[in-house]
């Protein structure tokens, strides 16, 4: 149907009457949406994206309902203003002459984060009430309530929120088609989060089912951080489909600035907490400004916690803790407080990065590098959350070489450099599973869903003997696993693909999703009261009464029972904090880039316009003095001899995944041209190679061909035990194509039981079945996680044809200083490795004073770190 102004009115009266005048770009939206267009809305944070994608929808189901909407202002009428992204203030009185509405569901919004879909609800309901409009907005995901998801599953609302797992549910449903048929239009949030995981994979999959079911239905995606755009809305509306990207000029100037040391000499030379600077950080908050304090990891986040309550336990009141782990209840109200200001301070990771709106939030303040530009503007966008309206962050050095990648991601915001998100090509386990769920879902012809899933950016390119290996799979295991009734889930019916028997139907609704990680146990009092998850590998090394910090709370293991690990609440310290898995970021190749930029200005003399590089003076002159600092076209190795052996340094600046991969190629290269045996270690500026042969001519083994691209998987594939790592990276792609379970009616399994099932099919593969195209997803993607593949390739090309500098310092520099702590420092206790930390410092400013450690100069034995 299409719209005319007129049947525009009730949004453009909705507005007038709250005292907002809409953006053109979000008239834009509505009149190519009214155009029947499909495509992505591409503006800053806390611009009104929400309602540039939702009122085009609502103005057609006003004119389908064939309501005359009016909205009343209460009281005097008010100039137009900008809009915040959601109001907290009293509604507008409604006039309401509705319909009755029998139709069923026009609009699915779907949100990557179901912690932000009860303010999605909100916000969406609030012109519906206004209007007095009859029409239903609900939510249906992992938090719904039974009786909710009860109704839900005989009648859905008119409007619902709903996130990736949960619109895979609806589409295995029976009658998924005569359910979701009358769908208008899919919004989808935060595209740019999902559409580089087997997450967006799975809402592709899902768009292009709806798109079978509901022919006409248009999508819209959201994102404010995302470089490659063009792509991004391709991928949200399929193939052969042309999208409109609609953008906008609104100046949301966003300002970094940094809390810098007193004496910059207290700033560590390696590490990643950062609570040297707890001083510095407490001086610059103040309850009386609303504060999120970001950390990068939860176990940062833990720590930062007790260190602010512990210096200020005044604050108490107004201090929180929030991330994914802690228990919903508690995570909404740390929501709650922040939003009615009870809540002051937030210590917080990712689990506050997107979606949720806080007004009221003034300041933002980010603990250690924010390791990617996106991800530091997205955060910056918290404050201030309302169009126009400038955004803020403080950031806090965690160790002396940050200071440079502060300045350097100032000025990639200032460039509009931000990092690409790439979809995932063909991933056969997702595609797995979804055949199961379509097979569910009133059953599916192989020719036509074959060609529906090659509507997907991810899947354009699947090959038909692909598909088919992937339909066997489904419907025998496989040529491996036919004598197994278990992995005979689809059966030709009449002519469709279904799943007839009913327990494995009501087993894979219980696994739909893409997420995986390592397994997680409840954490409780034994009260029965809930404070969380934490991961099985932490709660197995702990002894009963072993005391650890977790929400803020010291708490003391009591022990463990029925996957559940029970504890109460302690008085004082505590000397643990869980470390979660996966969580230590490396930088984005667009910070990488802007790190290089930012440190060939800082060797170009001693005095610097940011303040970042005068506060990193000294470190970068000590650098520049006992070797050298690189330029943007230049790649630096360092070759030093200690009691230890020959160190190689590397210097890329791309992160320690890219680094790793990099370091496990060049040992295994270098190990060809000569017998040696090297040990690795990366961190986000380097690598290190080590071998005890202190006589090796490295300087004239170093060169640019050890960087080719020449036979590089087959190269990286031989320098690590990819063997080994699929096996483990496999237990993801069993889990997501269903060849294995995680949940089982009234029961779970453990993350070791997980394992042991993933890892026998997996033997049984190799043995039976080396060409399994799973098995082969495995390889691909270990090398992929571990090393980012395309990024790997991308910065060998580009050290190629960069300049080499190969300098001989006499001593550690301090960019192979952190390196040496990042391999050794698991072997020192605390204190030891301080004392390291100060020798080596001594020696920088007593060679500085000297003039010494020129470089090329050596000294045999060292300094023995």
């Amino acid at each position: 149907m299409t719209l005319t102004e007129p049947e525009q009115s009730p949004i453009e009266g909705w507005f007038a009457a709250r005292g907002w005048s809409p953006f053109a770009y979000q008239r834009e939206a509505w009149s190519v949406y009214a155009a029947g267009r499909s495509g992505l809305i591409h503006v800053p944070t806390g611009a009104g994206k929400t309602y540039a994608a939702y009122m085009g929808p609502l103005a057609q189901l006003i004119a389908e309902l064939g309501v005359e909407a009016s909205v009343v202002s209460r009281g005097t009428s008010r100039p137009a203003r900008a809009q915040p992204a959601i109001s907290a203030e009293k509604p507008p009185v409604r006039s309401v002459r509705p319909k009755r509405w029998t139709q069923g569901l026009r609009l699915l919004y779907v949100t990557p984060l179901r912690a932000v879909a009860h303010d999605v609800e909100l916000a969406l309901r609030r012109p519906v009430l206004d209007l007095g409009l009859p029409f239903s907005v609900e939510t249906r995901t992992g938090d719904t309530p039974a009786s909710v998801r009860a109704r839900q599953s005989e009648k859905l609302p008119t409007i619902l929120i709903t996130t990736p797992e949960s619109l895979s549910l609806l589409i295995s449903r029976e009658n998924a088609r005569e359910q979701l048929g009358g769908v208008r239009c899919v919004i989808v949030d935060e595209w740019h989060e999902l559409l580089s995981s087997k997450r967006g994979t799975q809402v592709e999959l899902a768009m292009a089912r709806l798109r079978r079911f509901a022919p006409g239905v248009r999508t819209w995606a959201l994102s404010a951080t995302i470089a490659n755009v063009e792509e991004a809305a391709q991928a949200a509306v399929g193939m052969g489909h042309t999208p409109v990207l609609v953008r906008a000029e609104i100046d949301r100037p966003i300002f970094v600035e940094s809390v810098l040391p007193k004496d910059p000499k207290r700033l560590p030379w390696a590490g990643h907490l950062g609570l040297s600077m707890l001083e510095d950080v407490v001086a610059a908050l103040d309850p009386a400004f609303s504060t999120l304090i970001f950390c990068n990891t939860r176990s940062q986040a833990e720590r930062w916690y007790q260190a602010i309550r512990f210096s200020k336990p005044e604050w108490q009141s107004v201090l929180a803790l929030h991330h994914g782990s802690i228990d919903r209840a508690e995570r909404a109200r740390v929501e709650a407080g922040l939003k009615d200001g009870t809540v002051r301070l937030v210590v917080a990771t990712s689990s506050l990065d997107l979606g949720v709106d806080f007004a009221p939030v003034e300041r933002v303040m980010q603990i250690g590098s924010p390791k990617g530009v996106a991800r530091l503007v997205q955060r910056a966008g918290r404050s201030g959350h309302r169009p126009g309206a400038a955004c803020r962050v403080l950031c806090v050095p965690t160790h002396g070489l940050e200071l440079v990648e502060i300045a350097a991601v100032r000025r990639a915001i200032q460039s509009g450099h931000l990092e690409r998100r790439d979809w995932l090509e063909k991933p056969l386990d997702v595609l797995a599973q979804h055949m199961v769920t379509c097979a569910l879902g009133g059953g599916f012809a192989a020719d036509e869903l074959f060609e529906e899933v090659r509507t997907t950016l991810s899947y354009r390119e699947l090959t038909r003997q692909e598909f088919e290996w992937a339909l066997q799979l489904v419907q025998e295991g496989g040529r491996t696993l036919q004598a197994y009734p278990d992995f005979h889930k689809v059966k030709l019916v009449d002519g469709l693909h279904r799943v007839p028997e009913k327990r494995l139907g009501t087993l894979h609704r219980l696994n739909i999703g893409t997420i995986t990680g390592d397994g997680t146990l409840d954490l409780k009092f034994r009260t029965g009261k809930r404070l969380g998850s934490i991961e099985e590998h932490f709660i197995a090394h702990l002894k009963e009464g072993d005391r650890f910090f977790f929400a803020g709370k010291t708490l003391e293991f009591l022990g463990m029972h029925d996957l559940t690990a029970y504890v109460r609440q302690a008085r004082g310290k505590a000397s643990l904090t869980p470390i979660w898995g996966g969580t230590r970021l490396p930088i984005s190749e667009s910070l990488g880039e802007a790190v290089r930029e930012a440190l060939e200005r800082a060797a170009q003399g001693d005095r610097h316009e940011e303040a970042e590089l005068q506060a990193g003076a000294r470190i970068i002159a000590a650098q520049r003095q006992l070797s050298h600092v690189p330029a943007a076209d230049e790649v630096l190795a360092e070759i030093h001899r200690t009691r230890e052996g020959l160190h190689v340094f590397v210097f890329p600046f791309e992160g320690r995944l890219v680094h790793a991969g990099i370091a496990a190629l060049l040992a295994y290269r270098l190990s060809r041209r000569v017998k040696a045996t090297f040990a690795t270690a990366s961190n986000d500026y380097g690598f290190e190679l080590l071998t005890s042969d202190t006589e090796l001519p490295v300087r004239d083994m170093l060169d640019v061909e050890l960087f080719s691209v020449d036979r590089l998987l087959e190269d990286v594939a031989a320098s690590i035990e990819l063997s080994r790592m699929a096996r483990l990276q496999f237990r993801e792609v069993a889990r997501v194509a269903g060849l294995v379970f995680v949940s089982h009616p009234g029961a779970k399994k453990t993350a070791r039981q997980l394992q042991a099932s993933s890892g026998l099919i997996f033997d049984v593969f190799e043995q039976f079945d080396p060409e399994n195209l799973l098995l082969e997803q495995a390889r691909r993607e270990v090398i992929d996680r571990q090393f980012e593949r395309t990024r790997l390739a991308r910065t060998l090309a580009r050290l190629r044809e960069s300049k080499l500098v190969v300098r001989e310092p006499a001593q550690l520099t301090p960019l192979g200083f952190p390196l040496v702590i990042e391999r050794t420092g698991a072997r020192l206790t605390s204190q030891t490795l301080l004392e390291r930390v100060a020798a080596i410092t001594k020696l920088w400013e007593e060679e500085g004073k000297r003039g010494a450690g020129k470089p090329g100069r050596v000294r045999r034995g060292g300094d023995g770190v």
